[in-house]
């Protein structure tokens, strides 16, 4: 079966996550602290490995990161047709 996802990436949100959380002046620790309080354990160097594509993103964390970026699940994925929405 062909993976969805080209290349050695994990993931597909990293660069958006990366983007929305410098947007809002968080640290890497600041996201994963808020995480966790949503009972969603992603340690600082986990959210480094999912902003450099390393490491895959489950559906519960894919959910956590939009509510603490507050932003739409769909804001964090590429668009439909492939090609990027702000980038």
């Amino acid at each position: 079966m062909a993976r969805i996802i080209e290349d050695t990436r994990q993931n597909l949100v990293g660069e958006r996550v990366r983007k929305y959380r410098r947007l809002r002046r968080m640290s890497q620790q600041t996201l994963s602290a808020k995480l966790e309080v949503l009972a969603i354990y992603i340690c600082r160097g986990s959210v480094s490995r999912i902003e450099k594509y390393t490491r895959t993103v489950t559906d519960i964390e894919l959910f956590g990161l939009a509510q603490v970026l507050g932003v739409a699940v769909t804001d964090l994925l590429p668009a439909v047709d492939g090609r990027d929405k702000d980038f």
